[in-house]
């Protein structure tokens, strides 16, 4: 098939659902597919299609770089020409997937990837209308997570296909005796404050612990390392030599890559009790309250204080993360590209 994976959010900036994409392109390639990637943005991907500079705007307590301008439609439909699937990611997302839903003629799904805020779910759950008449040309629908998927509920139905990652580009590494990780933008509800806050606490309680925090930068922090953004490869290298990688996001979750990418390590995960990432983590982490520095210190240094069991739980996650490997994802949509083109 010839696939075209759409993309509304800057194709040259970081974020999950560039990187989701990106790798989507990549596993449909590897399974003998013709897939292009479009999306907005000035670089981006080898290969991919650009649309253009975008616009940061706020959403759902974090930032979106998107393409306002209502003209970019006709540069999508320029874009997918010729190709007999549309897959379209935040399809109401504007204006990028906004546009490719009114593409006519190929075969068309679209993927839900939000934890939406309260006001959007209410826009869905009260304009039903509306929101179906957005997909009335959609064939397929489905969310990465019962998380993305649950504001959908009564609006449309839907399958659940997850995000993914390659699991063997992780888990190659010794582990270093009192390393933790963090992964993440430097946005509130990613956490980071949260684990510089309770950082002091288990230095007091694992004295030598030194934690590694990957995708920002801030100001010396006494056993802290900023590494900012890195390479793939260093991220994986970082994330395998981890004893315990801490999670605590705040909310507004939808599925949980870096807890996904921590486990695949054959780290230890101590994460925050939101629905995302228990749906990810099930019982192979530690889960602790949202935003609670006392319970995140406390697990920390419980694991950091017993290898054993740190072991055991990174074994037990890495072996979890195994059913969210590129390749099944990318067999489940696959699946929905040909029930859409015989729908």
């Amino acid at each position: 098939m010839k696939i075209a994976v759409v993309c509304p959010y800057d194709l040259g900036r970081p974020g999950g659902g560039q990187e989701l994409t990106t790798h989507l392109v990549a596993w449909l390639v590897q399974a003998g597919h013709d897939a292009t990637l479009v999306g907005p943005g000035t670089t981006g991907p080898e290969g991919a299609v650009l649309l253009g500079a975008t616009t940061t705007i706020p959403i759902n307590r974090s930032t979106a770089p998107v393409k306002l301008d209502p003209r970019v439609s006709g540069a999508v439909r320029e874009a997918v020409e010729g190709f007999d699937v549309v897959h379209i990611h935040e399809p109401l997302a504007p204006m990028v997937s906004l546009g490719a839903l009114t593409v006519p003629g190929p075969a068309k799904i679209a993927t839900f990837h939000a934890d939406p805020p309260s006001w959007v779910r209410g826009l869905y759950r009260y304009g039903r209308p509306a929101v179906r008449w957005a997909l009335r040309d959609v064939d397929v629908v489905t969310a990465v997570s019962p998380v993305a998927g649950s504001a959908l509920d009564g609006v449309v139905d839907y399958r659940i296909i997850p995000n993914g990652i390659d699991v063997a580009r992780y888990g190659n590494g010794d582990k270093i005796e009192g390393r933790v990780t963090f992964l993440g933008r430097d946005d509130p509800r990613k956490g980071l404050s949260v684990m510089l806050e309770a950082w002091p606490q288990i230095r007091d309680g694992a004295p030598g612990a030194t934690l590694h925090v990957i995708g920002a930068e801030r100001p010396a922090t006494p056993g802290v390392t900023f590494l900012g953004r890195v390479p793939d490869d260093e991220k994986a290298s970082e994330l395998a030599a981890a004893v315990v990688h801490g999670a605590p996001n705040l909310g507004g979750e939808s599925f949980g890559i870096v807890v996904l990418e921590a486990m695949a390590s054959g780290s230890a995960v101590v994460a925050s009790s939101i629905p995302a990432f228990e749906h990810v983590a099930g019982n192979s982490g530690v889960l602790v309250p949202p935003g609670d520095t006392g319970a995140l210190a406390g697990a920390v240094i419980d694991l950091l204080a017993d290898p054993d069991r740190a072991q055991a739980l990174g074994h037990e996650a890495r072996q979890r993360a195994a059913q969210f490997d590129g390749s099944r994802v990318a067999a489940a949509y696959i699946e929905a590209y040909e029930d859409a083109v015989n729908s």
